[in-house]
């Protein structure tokens, strides 16, 4: 249904974005299911953070919950070693 998103950058500063579904869908998933897709993230530094959750819905319970997506590193190519 939705997502949020903090990008920090190696200096420290970071940007929130939230928003409804992912790359403009809020996709139906069945069990056994799967969903993928790609997005981007603008780095002002060569090396970042970026962490987040999806707000999802069971529709058999119409229950909302939330999925945390742990902290994960993002680098330009060759950065890092």
């Amino acid at each position: 249904m939705a997502r949020y998103w903090k990008l920090t950058q190696g200096g420290g500063e970071y940007q929130e974005v939230r928003g409804k579904g992912v790359v403009g869908q809020q996709p139906l998933i069945g069990p056994g299911q799967s969903f993928r897709y790609t997005s981007r993230a603008i780095l002002q530094t060569p090396v970042g953070v970026m962490e987040g959750a999806y707000t999802l819905l069971d529709t058999s319970t119409q229950r909302v919950f939330e999925v945390a997506i742990n902290p994960f590193r993002l680098a330009v190519p060759l950065q890092l070693h």
